[in-house]
């Protein structure tokens, strides 16, 4: 269990910073190909971290604080016991796919001025700083997100390919949602690569905004009990 959440979501986390790194950063050939192609890519980095995660003996696949506590919280096939397990796992996997990623773009960090889109390739931040407003947008993607994971799971169809419909609820999310934060909706997928950008030896990386970091924790660990709860009320689960 512990090792498929390392595996997986180092996985997310390499492919999913990979692609802002690759649009964000100078000289990249990818540079400035925008945000259908960093949520699309995203959405694919979700498929390869489920998949790779289940590959694991005994992996779950959550890759995600905020699908760990949610599920806990009600009893939806995760012990509490279990939570402190996967979220190490979690975190780590962001950790070590966080540095991947770094060392894939190494030259190009010098050769990018702006130490806001360096921060960017790790974590998120709001497009209009206002910390009511960002939370509730990181609580509904988050619920959205649970609503749409245990949905799948009630029809036979959608449930035979989870990790494909995952990737595609996540895509949505992405595009519907993402804006006015960067849709953290994973506090490993935001505070994992946060606090990497902060110890790896990035030129000119600036500060890390701690300031803003509790919101894409604070907000999807609530959203995903929210949303959890909505969805097990809502298909009588």
């Amino acid at each position: 269990m512990f090792l498929g959440e390392v595996v997986g979501t180092a996985v997310l986390i390499l492919l999913g910073d990979g692609v802002v790194a690759g649009v964000l950063l100078n000289k990249s050939k990818a540079q400035n190909a925008g945000w259908v192609v960093i949520t699309f890519a995203w959405a694919m980095g979700v498929m390869a971290g489920v998949l790779t995660s289940l590959a694991v003996s005994g992996g779950v696949a959550h890759l995600n604080p905020a699908v760990t506590v949610g599920l806990a919280a009600t009893d939806l096939g995760v012990e509490w016991a279990d939570v402190p397990t996967l979220i190490a796992g979690q975190f780590l996997g962001a950790f070590i796919g966080a540095t991947l990623v770094w060392m894939a773009y190494l030259v190009h960090w010098k050769e990018t001025e702006d130490a806001g889109l360096k921060l960017a390739v790790f974590s998120t931040g709001p497009a209009i700083r206002n910390t009511a407003a960002n939370l509730i947008t990181e609580i509904i993607g988050t619920a959205m997100l649970l609503i749409g994971i245990l949905a799948i799971g009630q029809n036979d169809v959608a449930n035979a390919m989870g990790y494909f419909f995952v990737a595609l609820i996540v895509l949505s999310v992405g595009m519907s949602l993402g804006g006015p934060t960067g849709y953290a909706i994973n506090p490993a997928r935001d505070l994992g690569p946060r606090i990497m950008h902060f110890i790896l030896p990035i030129p000119g990386k600036g500060d890390s905004d701690w300031g803003y970091s509790w919101i894409p924790v604070v907000g999807p660990l609530v959203g995903g009990v929210l949303g959890a709860f909505i969805a097990k009320a809502a298909f009588s689960l």
